[in-house]
């Protein structure tokens, strides 16, 4: 399944379930359908609230053997997967603000990956099935 949605203001909500409707996603059990949608809507609200992109494009790839879900954005030119994962240990009133999302999506997902080509952010979700 490949879309893109343009524009993506307020549409958060329709681009989740455009994923997690794809036939790609249905045919998982049902707990990996929620690492899915878990991992997307914190993907998602990230590219919606900070990249100033007016556009996604989804592409979900499912081979049997892995699922593969890619974001890509025109927004602000930014790596996730360089920031460093939060510290979970540290006491809750010492905890930095961010990064928890991406960090749990390093921990559902069996690969993260990012790019940026061509003015735009890749990152690629996979998961081994």
């Amino acid at each position: 399944m490949k879309q893109r949605f343009e524009p993506i203001e307020g549409r958060n909500a329709e681009i989740i379930e455009c994923v997690m409707n794809c036939p790609e996603v249905l045919s998982l059990p049902d707990d990996l359908q929620f690492k899915v949608r878990l991992c997307t809507e914190e993907v998602e609200e990230n590219i919606l609230g900070y990249s100033g992109s007016k556009w996604v494009e989804l592409l979900v790839e499912n081979d049997g053997s892995k699922l593969l879900i890619q974001f890509s954005d025109g927004g602000v030119k930014f790596n996730p997967l360089a920031k460093d994962d939060p510290d979970i240990d540290a006491p809750l009133e010492e905890r930095q603000i961010g990064g928890l999302g991406i960090f749990l999506c390093k921990q559902m997902m069996d690969g993260l990956e990012y790019a940026y080509t061509d003015g735009c952010n890749i990152l690629r979700m996979i998961k081994n099935l």
